[in-house]
């Protein structure tokens, strides 16, 4: 399965225009080729907003309804993308808080839990379907990604954005709708809250911390974090998101910057099922079909 990146310019803005005229015309096909040219970030993006797939999944949709219900008001005043990932954002900053965040989830909060998942011995099983490796990474990208929640929607937003996607201030102070300045502050406060948790807690940034993912694995499928048959964050992929997104590391101020920064990068890229059918299916319900 191909990713398209239509995060990094060039190529993707003037591919991008020619099927967003071709659509705005009445041309179905570009339409559908316009969706799946995004599709996959979007989700990917929902994701890591949302912690759960399902929500990711559902979120994605209603993004990409946005998106074609108001493409007859795309004016062109800024790149498709960049108008396309403002709509993605508004909603996922917006939308119903997830069961996670009602909860009001800290990074102390995260450390107690952490604390309190005893460390166990993952011993083989079949009735988990899948090799132990796959559960340990399942396990390793699930704790990441709850750290995230930890964070306030707008600078989680700012990091998947920043850190993860490899966006620049200019680009993704225009999503956001801040200023650059907003939002290279928003992303400086990511990093060091996300920093200063995982060097004092997890053993991937500081090797002297006990908590490791295989430790914690089975503790995790005890709590119902994890469950080995319905995984969130490894089913089939076909890259990492640093494979795909532009590389901003040399943006970052120290080497420790760059220790977390590079395990956020090496999560993988998920595929989403294909929108297209959905969304058609979503504007003849509307009565929407022709976007003129």
């Amino acid at each position: 399965m191909m990713f398209n990146n239509s995060m990094q310019v060039p190529p993707g803005g003037e591919k991008d225009h020619t099927l967003v005229t071709a659509a705005k015309n009445g041309d179905r096909q570009a339409l559908e080729q316009l969706i799946r040219r995004h599709q996959t970030w979007i989700f990917n993006l929902a994701l890591r907003m949302m912690w759960r797939r399902d929500n990711a999944e559902d979120a994605t949709q209603e993004i990409l309804l946005k998106i074609v219900t108001h493409l007859a008001s795309f004016e062109g005043k800024s790149s498709f993308h960049t108008w396309a990932y403002r709509i993605a954002v508004n909603h996922l900053l917006n939308v119903k808080k997830s069961e996670m965040e009602h909860t009001g989830v800290t990074f102390t909060d995260m450390g107690r839990s952490l604390d309190e998942t005893m460390d166990q011995v993952l011993s083989d099983n079949p009735d988990y379907g899948v090799a132990l490796p796959v559960i340990v990474e399942e396990a390793r990208i699930g704790c990441m990604t709850a750290m995230l929640m930890c964070l306030d929607r707008r600078q989680r937003a700012a990091f998947i954005l920043g850190e993860m996607f490899g966006v620049d201030d200019v680009m993704g102070a225009e999503i956001l709708e801040v200023s650059n300045v907003n939002f290279r502050q928003l992303l400086s406060r990511a990093r060091r809250d996300l920093y200063q948790f995982m060097n004092g807690k997890c053993g991937l940034v500081n090797a002297g911390n006990p908590c490791r993912c295989a430790k914690k694995a089975r503790g995790f499928m005890e709590k119902g974090y994890l469950d080995p048959l319905h995984r969130q964050f490894t089913t089939h992929h076909a890259s990492q998101i640093r494979d795909v997104a532009p590389d901003r590391l040399a943006d970052l101020t120290s080497a420790t910057d760059h220790a977390h920064a590079l395990l956020f990068r090496d999560h993988p890229m998920l595929p989403v099922d294909d929108q297209t059918r959905i969304i058609s299916k979503l504007l003849e319900r509307s009565g929407l079909e022709n976007l003129e």
